[in-house]
C-alpha cells in the first residue's frame, strides 16, 4: 500500500507541475516553440568576396564610365565583382557603349583586376584609314605640340604605315620583316620573315587575324596574337597593294596586271580581273565598287561583287599611288604627268592640276579639300569641287609618300628627313619633326606613330 500511494503522489505532483508551467508561461512556451521550430540559416562554403575591377580606356590610359562586368559565379555591384569562387580563375568580361568587349583571367585569390577597353572607332585598321583610302581618321582627337613617348629602330626603310588596333601596332620594313609592337612602350611582341626581298606595303587587320600582301606574291593571313601564320594564298604577279578587306573580302591588285578578290572565310578567289598593265596601287572600296589605277596611265572602276569592269578613263600617265573617293569624285595621282586627276564615281573627267614634278603622292580627302604632294617639295592643297589651288607650302623636300590629315592638322614626309604638319584649312606651318621620308603619320586616339627612314616614334600632345 506504501508503495501504491507513493506511486499516485508521484503521478499527482508531475501533472501538478505540467499545469503550473502550462498555466504561468503560456505566452513564454508559445514563443519558445516558434524560435526553435524556424529553419536555421546554414552558411555553405566560404564567405562572398568583392573584387575591386578598374576598367581605362586602353588608348588614353582614362577611367571609362557606364561600364557592364559580368563573370561565371558572380554579380556585379558597380565596380565590384562579388563572388564565393576562391579555388579557380574567373573569366571577367567588361563592356561599355562605344568601346568593343575585354575578357581577362582573374588569378584565385586576386582582389583587383584592371581592364582595358578600346574604341573600335579610335584604331586604324588598314592603309589610307579608310575603305575610300582618304587617308584621313576623323576620330583620333591628337594636336601639336607632341612630346616623344618612345622611339624604335626597325633595321631599314619604312615606306608604308602601320596599322594599329587594341594597343598594338603592326608594320614591315624593307627587307620584309614583320613586326607586332606594344603601342604602350615600343617593345616587339612578335616578328616573322615573310620571306621577300621587298616590301612596299602596309598589312591590315581583319578581326583577330592579320592580313599581309607579300611583295613576293603571296597573301599571308596570320594570328595577331602570336604572329603565326595561319594560311596563304599565292597570285601571279608581286604585289605592293596594301589590303583593302570589306565583307570577308580581300583585294589586291598585281605587278602581272590582275586584280583578285579573295575570300578570308573559304580562301579562294571569288573572281580575278585581268587588267593586263602593272598595278602598285591600293584597292579603293566605296558601295558597289573598287577604284583604281594602273601603269598603261589608266583609272579604272570594277564591280565588287562580280569583278566586271564598269568604266576606264585615262590619267595620261603611270598610276603608282592609290586613289582616294569621296563626295561622288575619284581623285588619282598621275606620275610622270605631275599631276592630281578628278572624276566622277561614273568615271567622267572633271579636273586636273599639274604640278611641275612627279606626283607618287596618294591623296588625302578632308572636308571638301584634297592634299597631294610633288617632286617638285611643295604640299598641295585643292578644291575637291573645282580644282583650284587653295593653298601650298614648300616642305624643302619631295614628297613621294601620301599626305595625311589628323584633327584638322595635314602631315606630310618628304626625302630631306622630315614631317611638316600644316592648318588643313589655311596651310599655315604648325609642326615640323627633324626625321621623315615616305607617310608621315599613323596611329590611334591615344598617340600618334611618326616616321622616319629605319626608325617610328610614338608621340602625344604636350599638354
Amino acid at each position: 500500500m506504501l508503495g501504491f500511494r507513493c506511486t499516485r503522489l508521484g503521478a499527482a505532483v508531475a501533472g501538478a507541475l505540467v499545469l503550473l508551467v502550462a498555466g504561468c508561461g503560456g505566452k513564454h512556451q508559445a514563443a519558445t516553440t516558434t524560435a526553435t521550430t524556424a529553419p536555421a540559416v546554414v552558411q555553405h562554403g566560404p564567405p562572398p568576396r568583392r573584387i575591386q575591377v578598374t576598367v581605362l580606356d586602353g588608348d588614353t590610359g582614362k577611367p571609362v564610365a557606364r561600364v557592364r562586368l559580368s563573370a561565371p559565379g558572380t554579380h556585379a555591384d558597380g565596380s565590384v565583382l562579388v563572388t564565393r569562387i576562391r579555388a579557380k580563375p574567373i573569366m571577367v568580361t567588361g563592356r561599355a557603349p562605344g568601346y568593343g568587349s575585354v575578357t581577362s583571367r582573374l588569378a584565385p585569390g586576386a582582389g583587383r583586376l584592371t581592364l582595358s577597353l578600346y574604341r573600335p572607332a579610335g584604331q586604324w585598321l588598314l592603309y589610307g584609314a579608310s575603305a575610300n583610302r582618304n587617308q584621313y581618321q576623323p576620330a583620333i582627337r591628337l594636336r601639336p605640340p607632341f612630346r616623344v613617348v618612345w622611339g624604335r629602330n626597325l633595321g631599314t626603310l619604312l615606306e608604308f604605315p602601320a596599322v594599329v588596333d587594341d594597343g598594338t601596332a603592326y608594320l614591315s620594313n624593307l627587307h620584309g620583316q614583320l613586326f607586332a609592337l606594344s603601342m604602350s612602350d615600343g617593345k616587339v611582341i612578335w616578328h616573322i620573315d615573310m620571306h621577300t626581298r621587298e616590301e612596299d606595303s602596309s598589312p591590315a587587320v581583319f578581326g583577330s587575324k592579320l592580313v599581309a600582301h607579300v611583295k613576293a606574291g603571296r597573301v599571308l593571313v596570320l594570328d595577331r596574337a602570336t604572329g603565326r601564320i595561319l594560311w596563304s594564298h599565292d597570285v601571279s604577279g608581286e604585289v605592293e597593294s596594301s589590303p583593302v578587306i570589306e565583307g570577308g573580302i580581300d583585294y589586291l591588285g598585281d605587278w602581272s596586271g590582275d586584280v583578285y578578290a579573295l575570300d578570308l572565310k573559304t580562301r579562294k578567289l571569288r573572281w580575278t580581273y585581268h587588267d593586263g598593265c602593272k598595278i602598285t596601287a591600293s584597292v579603293a572600296v566605296v558601295g558597289r565598287a573598287l577604284y583604281l589605277g594602273d601603269y598603261c596611265g589608266r583609272v579604272f572602276a570594277l564591280n565588287r561583287a562580280t569583278g566586271a569592269l564598269l568604266w576606264t578613263a585615262s590619267a595620261e600617265s603611270p598610276v603608282y599611288g592609290t586613289a582616294a573617293v569621296a563626295g561622288g569624285r575619284v581623285f588619282v595621282p598621275s606620275r610622270d604627268a605631275g599631276a592630281l586627276y578628278a572624276y566622277t564615281t561614273s568615271g567622267q573627267y572633271l579636273w586636273h592640276v599639274s604640278t611641275g614634278g612627279l606626283v607618287y603622292s596618294a591623296p588625302a580627302v578632308w572636308h571638301g579639300r584634297v592634299y597631294f604632294g610633288s617632286y617638285t617639295g611643295r604640299l598641295y592643297c585643292v578644291s575637291a569641287t573645282t580644282g583650284a589651288v587653295l593653298w601650298s607650302l614648300d616642305t624643302g623636300g619631295e614628297i613621294s609618300g601620301s599626305p595625311t590629315v589628323v584633327d584638322g592638322v595635314v602631315y606630310a614626309g618628304n626625302f630631306s628627313h622630315r614631317i611638316v604638319g600644316a592648318d588643313a584649312r589655311t596651310g599655315k606651318q604648325l609642326f615640323t619633326f627633324p626625321h621623315g621620308e615616305y607617310v608621315a603619320v599613323s596611329g590611334n586616339s591615344g598617340r600618334l606613330l611618326l616616321y622616319g627612314w629605319a626608325s617610328l616614334w610614338a608621340v602625344e600632345p604636350r599638354s
